[in-house]
């Protein structure tokens, strides 16, 4: 069986913090993200898909983490075709992408030199994580040179972006833009886990060695993808959102409000074991990021992993 590591989507939450997770001694942002990676080995980065990452802020992460954690990063929303705020985009950009007359913008929107433009600051930006920065003298814990922090570019496809040629072809060309960076590929319309096209999606992601990643979602809804565990490469990844009946909710302590039983994980323990037989290493980031409910299902589900 491959290395199984859990962790969470957030460690900045503001309910997170008031709910008392953390301990009082650690009251900065270094102190939080330091307490974080003492706990967990790995974090899922979200707010990376509202605004291109700062590399002085990858920095701080990398020097801030032990040797050996691991940083998914979620990509801009953007290059997934997501609406796009013009506002999100760095200051010397938005002129040209306001050229559209809106507010919001899609990839259609823009010119194909300001999307290979922030491209190139999105993947500039993680370079500290890639070498994991220098370390900061004196300080315990801090990051080692090449220890390699990166883990996966999270994309995540919108409700509106079905299976199709031109769609694998986009997917493929994200991959190639990331390269050598990995990406991991999650769906959220349907028709790339039906039945009948089940088979195909996930052998279309392995011939091109691309994680798939598993979700456990609520049911019944247009963007539901059914959870299916599958490794397509040798890394497998799987995003715990929970089973909130407010699925829609625009609020997201109402969307991601739900916390995970002690029977629902340790049926998940035994499906991750079966997932990671088939996987070097399995990502496992709970998203149902309401207070600490991620967290505490986390560090569960890890107690349950470790047991015999």
């Amino acid at each position: 069986m491959g290395q199984i590591r859990v962790g969470t989507a957030s460690w900045t939450d503001r309910t997170l913090i008031e709910s008392g997770w953390y301990p009082p001694e650690a009251n900065t942002p270094e102190k939080r993200l330091r307490y974080y990676a003492r706990q967990f080995p790995v974090v899922e980065v979200d707010a990376t898909y509202y605004a291109l990452p700062a590399e002085r802020t990858a920095q701080a992460w990398a020097m801030r983490t032990p040797a050996g954690f691991t940083f998914n990063v979620k990509a801009f929303s953007l290059f997934t075709q997501h609406p796009t705020p013009v506002r999100a985009l760095p200051a010397d950009l938005r002129e040209a992408a306001g050229q559209a007359g809106k507010d919001r913008v899609y990839l259609k929107d823009v010119d194909p030199a300001l999307a290979e433009t922030a491209w190139d600051r999105f993947l500039a930006a993680l370079e500290p994580l890639r070498g994991a920065g220098q370390p900061g003298a004196g300080q315990p814990g801090a990051g080692q040179p090449g220890a390699g922090k990166l883990g996966a570019i999270l994309l995540q496809f919108p409700p509106w972006f079905p299976i199709g040629r031109s769609n694998k072809e986009y997917i493929l060309a994200c991959a190639r833009r990331a390269a050598p960076d990995r990406v991991c590929v999650e769906f959220r319309n349907r028709t790339w886990m039906t039945e009948g096209n089940q088979r195909e999606t996930l052998d279309f992601l392995a011939g091109h060695a691309l994680p798939y990643v598993c979700v456990d979602m609520p049911q019944g809804y247009p963007s539901s993808i059914p959870p299916v565990l599958a490794a397509t490469s040798d890394l497998a990844v799987v995003r715990m959102h929970g089973h909130s009946d407010k699925w829609t909710s625009r609020e997201i302590s109402e969307k991601f409000g739900y916390r995970y039983s002690e029977a629902e994980l340790d049926e998940w323990a035994g499906k991750l074991r079966g997932l990671a037989a088939d996987a070097e290493v399995t990502h496992v980031l709970f998203n149902n990021c309401y207070r600490d409910w991620a967290h505490v299902n986390a560090q569960r589900l890890a107690e349950l992993l470790a047991a015999p």
